[in-house]
């Protein structure tokens, strides 16, 4: 069977659609579930019952070397060398006895009870942050907390310099333009930057592997290490493994808490709702992840032809979910459209974390910094409400989706 033909208004990258994707996400399950998106040569799957089964599905990939590959096709695979060398050995392009290998040796620095352990750290850091604004009366939630919180509890959770979260920032914009680029994007130039930003990246983590290599400490990179010096991970793999926790750590929990803050100022009766009771905590992060994912986008690779409603998905296919489409697809959730703090989870679920055995190993960190920085931030400025004077600036692209800026009063 041919592929689906994709109308002028189910553009996945038109201007529209990515700053408002809500009615492309409709239209994307009743017209076409699964459909060929042209313009990004690129399969979308946006039924939540597919998406599901299809982060289980061996016969989609986690690997998406051909993907990179494709989008520097005028300027060759040797362009991107060095940033193909450092992603390859990632837990997040492996599949099988690979990715088991290193998410096992991975895990034990994301358990319940070794992220619990840092929950006062969290807590600290934003008191911090909040203590620098609390008599302004006004800042941009952006620049002051949702770019601040992530690096600095990231950098400690691997045991690395605060002060060197200003690197992390220049190196991680690069990479997040490069996996998502632009319409317009000149891949020329992003080629470069990216090369760049993982040698600097790779070079400066490989110092600090060396470093816990000889005093070892009770951070994720030493427990890494000492993974390495059983002879269950490489050099290469510490080094790689570090690099996505802190750029994925830092990219997508600063637009996720955005997002939630913004979810609440932008519904009253539910920000009223949580103010009335706490312990709609934990649901309205999980709400703002199903409604207003950070990541709402994320591709796969078909090893072998397989027919998915009745279209053939051929092997060497690019394959996106569409989790910000699965998360509202009415067959699942009711009023799918309605933010809803008190949602019932007991049936169904988000797919803002992923599912299955790539769900996001970073979950929980994120869970818990969602958690304490928005208890903290609505303690501590009880009359938080948007600033009228300046209007949100969004920054959107298939790959993540939040604020460039969010000003607020209290």
């Amino acid at each position: 069977m041919t592929p689906t033909a994709v109308p002028v208004d189910l553009n996945p990258v038109s201007p529209q659609n990515l700053a408002d994707p809500v009615a492309f996400y409709r239209e994307l399950q009743r017209r076409a579930p699964v459909y060929w998106a042209e313009p990004i040569h690129t399969w979308l799957v946006s039924r939540h019952e597919d998406v599901m089964a299809g982060f289980r599905d061996p016969r989609l990939s986690a690997n998406r070397t051909a993907f990179f590959e494709h989008q520097v096709q005028s300027l060759g695979p040797a362009s991107i060398q060095g940033f193909m060398k450092i992603i390859r050995n990632q837990v997040f392009m492996k599949d099988g006895t690979e990715h088991i290998r290193l998410r096992r040796n991975m895990n034990p620095g994301f358990t319940a009870q070794s992220l619990d352990k840092w929950r006062p750290a969290i807590r600290r850091t934003m008191e911090q942050l909040l203590e620098r604004v609390s008599a302004r009366g006004q800042m941009d939630l952006v620049k002051e907390i949702s770019y601040e919180l992530p690096p600095l509890v990231i950098a400690e959770l691997l045991g690395i310099p605060v002060e060197d979260r200003e690197r992390f920032r220049a190196w991680s914009k690069p990479i997040a333009d490069f996996s998502s680029p632009a319409p317009d994007a000149d891949m020329g130039v992003l080629v470069q930057e990216v090369n760049r930003a993982m040698m600097a990246f790779s070079g400066y983590l490989t110092g600090i592997v060396e470093e816990r290599r000889s005093a070892p400490g009770a951070d994720v990179i030493s427990q890494m290490v000492s993974a390495e010096e059983e002879g269950k991970l490489s050099t290469e793999e510490v080094v790689a493994n570090a690099l996505l926790l802190i750029f994925a750590g830092h990219t997508t929990t600063t637009d996720q808490f955005s997002n939630c803050v913004h979810d609440l100022l932008t519904h009253p009766d539910q920000l009223q709702a949580l103010r009335d009771n706490p312990g709609l905590l934990d649901s309205t992060i999980e709400e703002s992840v199903r409604f207003n994912p950070a990541v709402p986008f994320i591709g796969r690779f078909a090893v072998e032809d397989f027919e998915l409603r009745g279209q053939t998905i051929p092997k060497g296919s690019h394959v996106m979910f569409a989790l910000g489409a699965a998360n509202r697809d009415p067959e699942v959730f009711s009023e799918p459209d309605r933010f809803d703090i008190t949602r019932d989870r007991t049936q169904t679920r988000h797919l803002g974390f992923g599912f299955g055995p790539h769900q996001c190993i970073g979950s929980g960190l994120a869970r818990r910094e969602l958690e304490i920085a928005l208890e903290l931030l609505l303690q501590r400025l009880p009359g938080l409400r948007l600033d009228e004077e300046h209007t949100p600036v969004k920054h959107h692209s298939l790959a993540f989706r939040g604020f460039s800026s969010l000003h607020v009063r209290w």
